[in-house]
């Protein structure tokens, strides 16, 4: 006799200043995807160029991603346009996650989003607490605020030991940074 449990969706919460958060996530996805789940990862900061998430996640039809942002907000003077990009995204990602059509939502970078205040943490956390009470929600990037850890159910910090930018001035790594 097998024994059907009902999910109860998590929040989750990737944060930290070493390398690997949406590395983590993607991993949860693709797991999450053997098991038939249906994923939607959506992008706060990529947004102009191709990079490795886009093309491997294409063989993948259970997993959809889509970038939102228009790059690295940090090497911008006038936040105005990633603001307003940001409002957009965080509206698309309210309506996903209450539409139902998704297992499990990444909201990659979002927490870069907040640490710039180009998002209300108040709205963000009034959102995530009213998901689906099934629905898994994975949140990544650095500085993520005390609030959103205080009330998520898994939260892994990710420590920077060595990294070979910083140490060694080597430049990206295709397939390792991006």
């Amino acid at each position: 006799m097998q024994v059907t449990m009902a999910r109860q969706g998590l929040l989750i919460v990737f944060t930290g200043n070493g390398k690997g958060k949406t590395t983590a996530a993607l991993g949860m996805a693709l797991r999450a995807a053997g098991h038939g789940m249906r994923i939607l990862i959506l992008q706060f900061i990529k947004g102009s160029w191709r990079y490795g998430e886009l093309n491997a996640l294409e063989r993948f039809p259970e997993i959809r991603i889509k970038p939102l942002g228009s790059g690295f907000t940090w090497k911008k003077d006038n936040l105005d346009e990633d603001r307003r990009l940001a409002h957009l995204g965080w509206q698309e990602a309210v309506e996903e996650m209450q539409r139902g059509t998704w297992d499990m939502i990444v909201l990659d970078e979002l927490n870069i989003i907040l640490s710039y205040g180009l998002l209300p943490l108040d709205t963000v956390l009034t959102a995530l607490r009213s998901r689906p009470s099934d629905l898994h929600v994975v949140v990544t990037g650095r500085n993520a605020p005390a609030e959103l850890i205080a009330v998520a159910d898994l939260v892994t910090e990710m420590q920077l030991i060595r990294h070979p930018y910083h140490d060694q001035q080597l430049k990206a790594q295709q397939g390792i940074e991006f």
